[in-house]
């Protein structure tokens, strides 16, 4: 959902670049995990609030600008559970990644190996026996199903 940026004052407060549409969605959390890779430490928020078009935050045990140092860099994601579901036709990014993506004629692309944020729409990375780039939009992308961890997608073999 974002990361650490730098640390801000002398007390602990780290700067935080949030990854959501809406920045002030991190505000919500009472706690966050923050870490690299599959190392993921819990904190407690003691305090976020917004400052100059991004957040601040302090987090418990965190109590100097050393320690605030120290997670710099670091990712900042939230437990799934205490997300509010998506919206018919939403999904979350975790849950794409993994899915068998098909094309209209049924061949088999590839696995859905994660997504690319450009500014202009998101792109599925398909991993296959080649590397699809296919933008996540309606016209392109069909069924997604993940109970059944398949995708369909109007895409060639050949694009």
């Amino acid at each position: 959902m974002g990361r650490i940026a730098a640390p801000f004052g002398i007390k602990g407060w780290v700067k935080v670049q949030s990854f959501a549409d809406n920045p002030a969605t991190l505000m919500e959390f009472e706690s966050w995990r923050i870490g690299r890779g599959e190392q993921h430490t819990h904190y407690r928020v003691e305090t976020v609030q917004e400052h100059s078009n991004t957040l601040v935050a302090k987090l418990a045990g965190i109590d100097d600008r050393d320690a605030a140092y120290a997670l710099r860099g670091q990712e900042i994601s939230v437990v799934k559970s205490s997300l509010p579901p998506p919206a018919e036709n939403e999904f979350f990014w975790a849950d794409l990644i993994g899915l068998m993506a098909y094309n209209r004629d049924g061949v088999a692309l590839g696995k859905v190996d994660s997504l690319m944020e450009t500014g202009a729409h998101d792109l599925l990375v398909i991993k296959g026996q080649r590397e699809h780039l296919i933008p996540f939009l309606a016209q392109f992308v069909g069924i997604v199903d993940i109970a059944a961890g398949r995708i369909e997608v109007d895409w060639g073999e050949d694009y």
